[in-house]
């Protein structure tokens, strides 16, 4: 089982000072394969979940495993090459500026690569090939050879997702990938997603703040509200009700359900079409 935390709590490194937790006493398994959404307002705790699934982020308290290891009983080198079997997408990507998009892709196998090899895809790209047939899966392969600093916010996004592509990676840990998209772009983002993940039996945790889109594409939704864990459950047992109980006197831009009939949600997202 690639994750497995028991009573885990973390401290995000900005609340150091406060010692207030960003997570705290999280139990939670995720499987081999899963398809997996996380919901909550903002400061719920989505992203350091996922740092903390990445081995970014080392627990305060509780056990935490990934792969079936500790990853913080191993040296450095060995959670390093842990890392190769994870792929962490933040929502700002920390995409170098002034390089080209190609070499900005093929940075995920720079877990796979000596140093000699990475130095000389600097230089030289290593496989364009490879890297403009992931670009174009999101219809960007005519920005192969653009100066990152030249894309769009929505562009870089989706830069960042093709680099996924090109990694090796039995986990995909998403965080916020469709918030500069339009929604054509959107849907189109999470379909490839979501299918690579399938076709390679790869695990993928992605959070959202688009709850219609996270109830109608993915099978199972962990609701996240202060830390902790609101609802972990199918999609079809999440109801309105829930939702508008997460989000309640939260400052999120969501689809409000808090005025909406528990049903009233469902039938609003129903027109979203499935990706795949």
């Amino acid at each position: 089982m690639p994750f497995v935390l028991h009573g885990v709590s973390v401290r995000h490194p900005s609340s150091l000072i406060d010692g207030a937790y960003a997570l705290s006493g999280l139990s939670l398994s995720i499987g081999q394969g899963e398809q997996i959404a996380l919901v909550g307002p903002s400061g719920a705790g989505k992203t350091t979940l996922l740092h903390t699934l990445a081995c970014a982020h080392r627990p305060d308290a509780g056990d935490f495993s990934a792969f079936g290891i500790d990853p913080w009983s191993l040296s450095n080198g060995e959670r390093h090459a842990m890392r190769a079997r994870l792929f962490l997408a933040p929502q700002t990507p920390p995409l170098p500026p002034r390089q080209r998009v190609v070499t900005t892709v093929l940075a995920g196998r720079l877990p796979q690569w000596s140093l000699w090899q990475a130095l000389a895809s600097l230089i030289k790209p290593a496989d364009p090939q490879a890297a403009f047939d992931a670009l174009a899966r999101f219809n960007l392969q005519d920005k192969l050879y653009a100066r990152v600093d030249r894309l769009s916010g929505g562009e870089r996004q989706r830069c960042s997702m093709a680099r996924l592509l090109i990694s090796q990676a039995q986990a995909f840990l998403v965080d916020e990938p469709l918030s500069a998209l339009d929604p054509a772009l959107a849907l189109q983002t999470l379909a490839v997603l979501q299918q690579e993940a399938a076709a390679r039996r790869a695990t993928l945790v992605c959070s959202l703040h688009q709850v219609e889109l996270a109830r109608t594409h993915f099978p199972r939704i962990i609701g996240l509200r202060d830390g902790r864990i609101a609802f972990d459950a199918r999609r079809e047992q999440v109801s309105g009700a829930m939702i508008a109980a997460l989000y309640r006197n939260a400052n999120d831009a969501v689809p409000d359900p808090m005025t909406a009939e528990p049903d009233a949600i469902t039938s609003k997202v129903a027109i979203v079409p499935r990706c795949f």
